[in-house]
């Protein structure tokens, strides 16, 4: 069944686009809910009537999603949790703990459906998230859990100063 989307429906497209979906998908979730309406032609020439706000409208949602990836793109959050013996969690970090921090450490907004996780962190140390934020835009976000953004730089300076002792070792064994 052909339907003309009022907004926007992940996995399926955005405001004005005509889909093809199941017809109970359509009847039982899309028309309720008010998020499409049949594709029949009185609907379709509303559409073309529309287009151009709806193209205005887009453009704003991307310039936005823009400009919040440049404020979010490469910054670092902590999350404070329960670390226990070998920088293993008691429970696990959370999607909503991680929005909760960068709204707390950033000023940003982030809707917690937004945040994916993959699988759940109950690992203390540096972990790289994505935060989507409009359809194809995306947000990489390193959450720091247990620790804080100087102990991680003295690890990774440590582990440069590792690497170049053994580069060094490996120049004298020759």
């Amino acid at each position: 069944m052909k339907v003309v989307l009022l907004g926007e429906i992940k996995g399926k497209g955005g405001e004005g686009d005509v889909v093809d979906v199941a017809q109970g998908y359509a009847e039982n979730y899309l028309f309720p809910k008010k998020l499409a309406v049949a594709a029949t032609k009185g609907n379709l020439k509303q559409l073309e009537e529309r287009r151009n706000n709806i193209e205005k409208r887009e453009a704003v949602r991307i310039a936005d999603a823009n400009s919040l990836k440049e404020t979010l793109e490469g910054k670092s959050v902590v999350v404070d949790a329960k670390v226990g013996d070998e920088g293993i969690l008691f429970g696990s970090v959370t999607s909503a703990m991680i929005v909760d921090a960068i709204k707390d450490q950033l000023g940003v907004e982030v809707d917690r459906k937004r945040v994916e996780l993959g699988k759940a962190i109950k690992v203390a140390g540096s972990h790289e998230v994505a935060v989507s934020l409009y359809r194809e835009i995306r947000a990489t976000v390193t959450v720091l859990v247990g620790v804080t953004a100087e102990e991680v730089e003295e690890e990774t300076e440590e582990a440069a100063e590792a690497a170049e002792v053994a580069a060094d070792a490996e120049v004298a064994a020759e």
